[in-house]
């Protein structure tokens, strides 16, 4: 049986410009077609790169798409005889620029792109930019803002192994921080005790004044919401890095 798949591109970028566009897209064309039985993902794939292509479309959707066939299964030499052979009808212009495209979505180099679009394609939050924090991770991490008013709340998105330095959340009184899982799988874990795996849907509280850590599994991206909770005179001091061997020794 196919994934399911679920859009909801249209309702984010145009849900208020054009609400029925964007149910049409999202509810229609992505809910409806793209999930009617009748063909396999991987073969709607292969025909919306071609129609693509014989409609000269050109840009970022149909790089989308490639990437999208690539996802479900497409193999590089695949994609090269589909688009040779339709360029023997659409012409030799066009069968250029599509490969120029292909080339990028199925080169090696491209991987952790690709990866970090397919992640993103599973979270309802945005993975936003690298993260200005950078220097307290081992590992590529990301920020997104979800909110920056009443209850400042922040998306953050590791990549795979990707994780924080020990850290303690200081304040006079209040403060601490909240963890909700959005995606893929992580670890938290307080100093002195063993690890929590983390999977969407957990809630992990951090009191004030507690040494701890949080980041993803080495073979997973991991992605949670960080929720600051208000405290007097409250900061952040970092610490040490998770050595590798701590950090090995917990997915053992």
């Amino acid at each position: 049986m196919n994934k399911k798949v679920v859009q909801t591109a249209g309702r984010e970028q145009l849900g208020e410009f054009a609400p029925m566009f964007a149910h049409l897209n999202d509810d229609v064309l992505f809910g409806e077609v793209w999930n009617e039985e009748a063909l396999d993902i991987k073969t709607k794939c292969i025909i919306t790169v071609v129609s693509l292509m014989a409609s000269g479309i050109t840009d970022s959707s149909l790089k989308y798409h490639l990437m999208n066939a690539k996802n479900n299964g497409v193999s590089k030499e695949e994609i090269a005889a589909i688009i040779t052979h339709c360029t023997m009808y659409t012409g030799w212009p066009k069968g250029w620029a599509v490969f120029r495209l292909a080339k990028e979505v199925w080169n090696e180099e491209s991987e952790a792109a690709t990866a970090k679009e397919c992640f993103q394609n599973e979270l309802f939050f945005p993975i936003g930019e690298p993260n200005p924090y950078g220097e307290f991770f081992v590992g590529q991490s990301y920020l997104a803002p979800v909110s920056t008013e009443q209850i400042p709340i922040f998306n953050v998105t590791l990549e795979p192994g990707c994780r924080n330095n020990w850290h303690i959340h200081h304040a006079k009184s209040g403060g601490g921080q909240m963890l909700i899982c959005v995606g893929g799988k992580g670890f938290y874990q307080e100093w002195g005790k063993e690890a929590i795996e983390m999977k969407p849907g957990n809630v992990i509280n951090i009191p004030a004044e507690v040494k701890h850590w949080h980041g993803a599994a080495k073979d997973s991206w991991f992605a949670h919401l960080a929720i600051e909770i208000k405290g007097e005179e409250s900061s952040t001091e970092w610490c040490e890095a998770v050595s590798d061997e701590d950090y090995k020794n917990i997915q053992e």
